[in-house]
């Protein structure tokens, strides 16, 4: 509550004139501080009514009435356990001490007394309230029954503050008043050997005073503690005081760089996309790449492209592809590479690259197994045979260099050379895999 911003001076007597209209209907009070106090002021002022109320000599009973329905009808547009000042309420509708008459309005307003569950008791003033109260017309339940009609958030220990626990209550009790004496009552000053203190007027004085000066927070102690010593200076410390601008300066060489070759590779790889490149393109697009392997990621290819790379410039295709090999997108290179189709240049680049890194064993395997498929679906029997050998001179080369291990392929490489051993090729891989077992 330390954020919240005390009542000034004017809303303070605002705020307790409207506690005063003992003989006015609660609804017409209730509207008035709903219609002329703003919604963002309801928490602090319904905070500061909470104050009054917790002393049970600063208000008469009527008055203690306007105070709760103006605390519950402040909120009575949202669900009522989202009513900040719930739990409140509920122990006060449950208080022992508390007057009947009290806890009997407390009930109605929350809407659990079984007597009037609507608010029509609200057209009535709260003098009107109290004169006419009839305590055999309602019940009382304990707290633990009551506290069940209503979620269990609504329970939930309030936060209490350190600081804030060994405070002052800002209503003080006076020790000359018994605590069973009712400061209202005309027979206040006819006890023994006490005498009435304060009219009407200063008392109304008094409680403005006490909504507009008083913090809610109460009068809590300072919380002092010594001031720290100072650590001692070091050697060195304070050398900001004189900072020291003797900064070299550092040139960077990469200004006015001539940016010229890497448009010169962009262009060109967008050529080597569409046709074959002459002899000299080719030679100059991989010696700027050997010149500057950066120049591979801003040459323009991507992985979509590359099949078309592949076919024109095979070449170009395995420098780019060896260059990209520790790039995070290189997956997606062998994915597509994979999964095109079969020929003589996608061969001869997945060849070169298997001796040249080190590839992953699934694509190799997969690889392999697209080439098995692409020559048994072939149509063409001039291709198919043309194909079948390829892939079988690929297959020998793959073995004896220990790039696959054959175990992991056996039946399937066994069954391709059994089903073209007519093919000079497929029965020289047969005998290879069978000096293997």
């Amino acid at each position: 509550m330390s954020s919240i911003r005390r009542l000034s001076v004017e809303e303070s007597q605002s705020l307790y004139s409207l506690l005063k209209l003992e003989h006015r209907p609660l609804h017409e009070i209730v509207s008035e501080f709903n219609s002329n106090i703003s919604h963002t002021r309801h928490f602090t002022l319904c905070s500061y009514l909470l104050m009054l109320l917790e002393d049970k000599k600063v208000l008469n009973t009527a008055q203690r009435l306007i105070a709760f329905a103006l605390i519950l009808e402040a909120y009575s547009s949202q669900e009522l356990a989202s009513n900040p000042f719930l739990s409140f309420i509920l122990n006060a509708a449950c208080h022992a001490e508390s007057e009947k008459v009290e806890r009997a309005f407390i009930l109605q307003l929350l809407g659990v007394d079984g007597s009037n569950r609507g608010k029509e008791f609200l057209k009535q003033s709260a003098s009107d309230y109290v004169n006419g109260f009839d305590q055999s017309l309602h019940d009382f339940p304990p707290l633990d029954q009551l506290q069940k009609q209503f979620p269990d958030e609504v329970h939930l220990e309030q936060y209490h503050c350190l600081l804030k626990d060994g405070s002052v209550k800002n209503v003080v009790p006076d020790p000359d008043v018994p605590s069973n004496c009712d400061i209202d009552s005309p027979e206040f000053g006819l006890l023994p050997g006490i005498k009435p203190k304060i009219g009407s007027g200063d008392k109304d004085e008094a409680v403005v005073g006490l909504l507009s000066n008083l913090s809610l927070q109460g009068l809590s102690p300072h919380w002092i503690r010594p001031v720290p010593p100072r650590l001692p200076i070091l050697d060195g410390e304070l050398v900001w005081l004189n900072p020291d601008d003797n900064h070299e300066l550092m040139w960077d060489y990469g200004m006015c760089v001539d940016t010229s070759r890497g448009a010169a590779v962009r262009d060109l790889i967008a050529k080597a996309l569409k046709g074959a490149l002459a002899p000299a393109q080719q030679e100059q697009v991989l010696v700027e790449l050997a010149n500057d392997p950066k120049l591979v990621y801003h040459c323009g290819l991507t992985p979509r492209k590359l099949p078309e790379l592949v076919e024109n410039n095979p070449l170009i295709a395995i420098d780019v592809l060896i260059k990209l090999i520790n790039s995070p997108e290189i997956a997606e290179y062998f994915t597509v590479l994979v999964n095109m189709d079969m020929s003589l240049h996608s061969m001869e680049v997945v060849n070169r690259l298997t001796t040249t890194v080190e590839l992953p064993s699934e694509f190799i395997h997969m690889y392999i197994t697209n080439c098995i498929s692409s020559c048994v679906n072939i149509k063409d029997k001039y291709m198919q045979n043309r194909l079948v050998r390829l892939v079988c001179v690929f297959l020998q080369s793959l073995i004896r260099n220990n790039i696959i291990n054959v175990k992991d392929l056996f039946i399937e490489v066994q069954a391709f050379c059994i089903e073209f051993s007519r093919i000079r090729e497929a029965a020289t891989l047969f005998r290879l895999l069978k000096s293997l077992e």
